[in-house]
C-alpha cells in the first residue's frame, strides 16, 4: 500500500456536493491516533449553489495536488467561501496558497478559529465570518447552512456544518477513521469497526464530557451521512455508529478512577505527547478529563483537579519558562489537589527544557508522589516517544488501581472463577515488532480456533503495551515455551518493565522476515498475521491465521499454566 503515489479521489456525494479525498497510503505523521498505519484520507467537500462554498481544505502534505484536482473541476475564481472545522498550521499551508489563487473568498469559522487563522496567517484584516451557532449561511438552491460548535479541549475552535438541502453533517473531527481505501462510503462498516474505535479511544475518549455535549446537540438533525474529516463517508452504519460513540462514551463516564491530565500546547508538540498518555489511561481502564489550560477558566480546572484520583501536568518551555496558563493551573492544583493524589509531569521544548523541572520540583516540594518519571521531549516526537508516553500513562493507571486495591479487602475467589481457573492453556510468548516500536507479553489464554487457514486466538489485556501492535493487519510470533526451560523466559516476560524499555534486553532471540523477535530457547514459534479482533470485557480477543512456523526441538514438551483461579494470572 505504501508504495502506491497519493493522489485526489472525486466524486459527487449529494444534491450540488462533491468530495474531493486527498488519499495517502501510507502514515503521515507521528500522533498516536496514527499508529495503526493503514494510511489516511483528507475530505474535503465543494457544494456548488448560487453561492460556492469549500469545507475543509487538507493540510499541506496534499497542498499541491489538492489544489491542481480542485482548478481542474471548478473555478477558483468564482468560490465564495471556505468553511473551517479546525484550524491548524498544516492546514494553514494549503488556505494561503488557496488565498493566493482566489484572493476574493472569505473565511466561514468559529470565533476561537477565526483568532487562530488570523494568527496562523499573520493576518488581522482577512474577511471572515464567524459562526457562534445561532447564524446561518443560506448558499441557495436549498443549502441554507447551519452551523453547531462543538470544541474540546484539544480543539477549541471545532465546527460542525449541516446543510439541511442534502441533509449532511459536515463533522471534521467526529466520527473519523484513519484508514486509506478506495471505498468513499462505508458499505461493509462492519470491517472498520476497529479503526473507528481505536480513532475514538485517541482522539474522543479524553474529552468524552464535550464529545457527549456535542453529540446532544447534534441530536435533533436528521441526517442522511455524517461527511467525515478522514477515512470513509459515514452512511450505511451511521445509526450503529452514533449509538457506538454512545456506548463508548459511557464507558468512560463509568470508570471508578479519573485523570486530570492539564496541558498547554505552543506548537502542537505537547498536546500529541498529552494525547499519547491519555491514551495509555483510558487503555487500562480509567478515564481521563482532559483540560487545556489555554482554553479554560481557572473555576472550571479547580473542580475537575478536586474530584480526580490523579492528575498530570504537560507544559512547553517558551523564554525558559512555563506558559502562564501552565503557571496559572499549576498554583490551582498546589492549592486544592491533596497529597495522596498521584501526580505526572511531562513536556516538549526547542532548545531546553525548564518548564518541566519547574512544575516537577513545585509538586515534589510539596509532597506529591509520581506515577511515572518527567518525561522531557525534545522538538517533535517520534514513535518511539509516543510508545514511551502510552506506557507512562499505563503505568499511571494501573498504579492509581493498585492504590484503590490497597483500601479494598480482598475477596476469596468464588466457586466460578476457581473452576474457570482450572481451564488449561499452552504457555507462549507473544512478540511483535512495527518499524522501531517492538513488544511482548507472556500469554497462557490461546487456543487453535480453525483448520483452514490454520488460524488461533489470543486474548490480550487492554492494558497490555503490546496491544497496540495487536490490530487487523499487524504480525506477530506465537513462540510455544517448552517445559523444563520455560521458568526464566516466564520470570523475565512477567517483570515489570518501564516506560519504552526493551522487553528482549538479556534474551536470546532472533528476527523473522516480518521483524519480529523468535526466543531461540522456545520449543516452537508460529508467524501470524491479525485477521480480526473482538472486545470481550477487560480483553481483546485477537483472531490470528499463521503464515509460517517451525519446531525447534521435537523432542520437548510444551509447558502448560495451570491456575486455581481465574481472578489473576
Amino acid at each position: 500500500m505504501s508504495t502506491k503515489p497519493r493522489d485526489v479521489q472525486i466524486l459527487p456525494i449529494g444534491t450540488d456536493t462533491t468530495v474531493l479525498r486527498s488519499r495517502s497510503w501510507s502514515r503521515l505523521r507521528f500522533e498516536i491516533e496514527y499508529a495503526l498505519a493503514k494510511g489516511t484520507t483528507a475530505n474535503s467537500y465543494v457544494i456548488q449553489a448560487d453561492k460556492i462554498a469549500i469545507i475543509d481544505p487538507p493540510g499541506e502534505t496534499f497542498t499541491q495536488i489538492y489544489l491542481a484536482a480542485l482548478q481542474q473541476r471548478f473555478d477558483v475564481k468564482a468560490i465564495d467561501y471556505v468553511i473551517l472545522g479546525h484550524i491548524n498550521p498544516n492546514r494553514a499551508a494549503t488556505i494561503k496558497a488557496l488565498l493566493e489563487l482566489a484572493p476574493q473568498i472569505t473565511f466561514v469559522c468559529s470565533n476561537p478559529g477565526a483568532k487562530n487563522l488570523r494568527n496562523t496567517l499573520e493576518n488581522q484584516d482577512l474577511p471572515i465570518m464567524v459562526m457562534r451557532g445561532e447564524e446561518t449561511l443560506n448558499l441557495g438552491k436549498g443549502h441554507d447552512l447551519q452551523f453547531i460548535p462543538t470544541p474540546n479541549p484539544r480543539y477549541a475552535d471545532l465546527l460542525c456544518t449541516y446543510d439541511p438541502q442534502t441533509e449532511i453533517l459536515y463533522s471534521d473531527k467526529l466520527f473519523g477513521a484513519h484508514i486509506c481505501g478506495d471505498q468513499v462510503f462505508d458499505e461493509g462498516w462492519e470491517t472498520i469497526n476497529e479503526d473507528r474505535r481505536y480513532y475514538f479511544d485517541c482522539l474522543m475518549a479524553p474529552h468524552a464530557r464535550q464529545v457527549e455535549t456535542a453529540l446532544d446537540k447534534l441530536a435533533d438533525l436528521p441526517m442522511r451521512m455524517y461527511a467525515t474529516g478522514h477515512g470513509p463517508i459515514v452512511r450505511y452504519g451511521l445509526i450503529e455508529l452514533t449509538k457506538a460513540y454512545r456506548q463508548w462514551i459511557q464507558q468512560q463516564a463509568s470508570a471508578d478512577l479519573t485523570v486530570t491530565l492539564i496541558y498547554a500546547s505552543a506548537y502542537g508538540n505537547t498536546a500529541t505527547l498529552a494525547q499519547a498518555i491519555a491514551r495509555g489511561i483510558t487503555k487500562a481502564g480509567v478515564a481521563v478529563e482532559s483540560i487545556n489550560c489555554e482554553f479554560t477558566e481557572p473555576e472550571e480546572i479547580r473542580a475537575v483537579v478536586e474530584k480526580a484520583d490523579g492528575f498530570i501536568i504537560g507544559s512547553p518551555t517558551l523564554g525558559g519558562h512555563a506558559p502562564t496558563p501552565v503557571q496559572t493551573a499549576l498554583g490551582i492544583v498546589l492549592s486544592t489537589a491533596t497529597t495522596n493524589k498521584l501526580a505526572g509531569v511531562f513536556g516538549s521544548f526547542g532548545w531546553s527544557g525548564e518548564a518541566v523541572d519547574l512544575i516537577e520540583n513545585k509538586l515534589k516540594d510539596a509532597g506529591y508522589r509520581f506515577g511515572f518519571d518527567a518525561i522531557r521531549v525534545k522538538f517533535k516526537p517520534n514513535d518511539a516517544t509516543l510508545q514511551l508516553c502510552e506506557e507512562a500513562g499505563t503505568d499511571f493507571a494501573q498504579a492509581l488501581k493498585k492504590s484503590k486495591k490497597v483500601r479494598v479487602p480482598s475477596q476469596p475467589a468464588t466457586n466460578v472463577e476457581q473452576a474457570v481457573g482450572r481451564i488449561v492453556g499452552s504457555l507462549c510468548v507473544v512478540t511483535a515488532k512495527q518499524e522501531d516500536i517492538s513488544s511482548a507479553m507472556l500469554a497462557s489464554w490461546v487456543s487453535q480456533a480453525s483448520f483452514n487457514p490454520p488460524g488461533l486466538t489470543v486474548a490480550v489485556a487492554k492494558d497490555r503495551a503490546l496491544e497496540l501492535l495487536m490490530h487487523s493487519g499487524n504480525k506477530f510470533v506465537l513462540n510455544i515455551l517448552q517445559e523444563g526451560n520455560h521458568i526464566g523466559l516466564m520470570k523475565h516476560f512477567l517483570k515489570p518493565f518501564g516506560p519504552g524499555q526493551d522487553r528482549f534486553a538479556d534474551v536470546a532471540a532472533e528476527e523473522t522476515e516480518s521483524g519480529s523477535p523468535v526466543l531461540n530457547d522456545a520449543l516452537a514459534y508460529l508467524e501470524c498475521s491479525v485477521q480480526s479482533r473482538m472486545e470481550s470485557g477487560d480483553h481483546w480477543l485477537v483472531y490470528a491465521t499463521v503464515d509460517n512456523g517451525k519446531v525447534l526441538n521435537k523432542d520437548g514438551v510444551t509447558a502448560v499454566h495451570q491456575r486455581k483461579t481465574a481472578s489473576h494470572y
